[in-house]
């Protein structure tokens, strides 16, 4: 049937088979070529957006990268040194044998929406975990308000890969593009919009860890509290004086009051951009 095989003859019938198989032949190739690249890219991205992250996070004050466990009363002492993973941290799970479970109960947290049965990365997302075992994604109250009005946000597209720390998405404000880091790994399997009140669904890569270094529960009031005193720094930073209205919430449209401000570098920071 093929021309190296004795007694082959150049027939119609065997020249038909013969463009069948090569044409089969290099479809099958050319799949598992683009395959093997589309997997190789991936990998590159997910290495890029791993390499970046580290740099951000290396940049950011020490008092920025304060451990949960300090948040939460666990230690007195002690900074992050795992870029925000706890999955990958060894005295993580040995603190958290030792804490006493106190569920959250109460919604509003220092004048901010906070709602108990969600958890929250340190760059200002929530995560909500659905009944059909898939995660929501959008920015939660304290985000949305450093944010301010008249913002737009770009989704990635459904079928992309997100991984912890890398490009969740990407707020457009005025002149600024801000980066928003993906609180958990997994696929894209649907896009959201302010009006649904979430941006992203996702299909987690491993359900039994996908959470895990997310915070919830008691560690939340305490979380809200060290932000609102980082926002401060940040201001102070920048040459701006106080910015918080009396009993530590956020002063209604405070972007308006200070135009002049860096919020460049104050919206940098708070999202953990460096």
């Amino acid at each position: 049937m093929l021309p190296w095989v004795y007694e082959f003859h150049w027939t119609a019938f065997h020249i038909t088979f013969l463009l069948i198989f090569f044409t089969v032949f290099v479809v099958v190739v050319s799949t598992v070529i683009l395959a093997m690249r589309r997997t190789q890219q991936a990998e590159k991205d997910n290495t890029m957006e791993s390499i970046q992250w580290h740099s951000d996070f290396d940049d950011l004050s020490p008092a920025f990268k304060v451990c949960r466990h300090e948040l939460n009363g666990d230690v007195k002492h002690r900074v992050c040194d795992h870029g925000f993973d706890c999955r990958s941290c060894t005295v993580h799970p040995l603190l958290v044998s030792k804490q006493q479970k106190h569920p959250l109960l109460q919604f509003e947290v220092y004048g901010f929406t906070m709602p108990p049965y969600r958890m929250y990365h340190r760059g200002h997302t929530w995560v909500q975990e659905e009944n059909d075992g898939t995660y929501k994604i959008g920015i939660d109250d304290f985000g949305t308000r450093i944010l301010g009005r008249a913002y737009s946000v770009e989704l990635p597209p459904v079928g992309t890969r997100l991984s912890v720390n890398g490009k969740g998405m990407l707020v457009k404000k005025s002149n600024m593009n801000i980066r928003i880091l993906s609180p958990i790994d997994g696929e894209v399997i649907e896009q959201g919009d302010s009006e649904k009140g979430w941006y992203l669904k996702v299909k987690a890569d491993d359900s039994k860890k996908v959470t895990a270094h997310l915070l919830k529960g008691e560690e939340i009031p305490n979380w809200i509290l060290r932000e609102l005193e980082r926002l401060q720094i940040s201001f102070a930073t920048c040459g701006v004086g106080a910015t918080l209205a009396d009993g530590g919430e956020l002063a209604p449209d405070f972007h308006r009051h200070y135009p002049k401000a860096d919020w460049d570098g104050v919206i940098g920071q708070m999202f953990l951009e460096a």
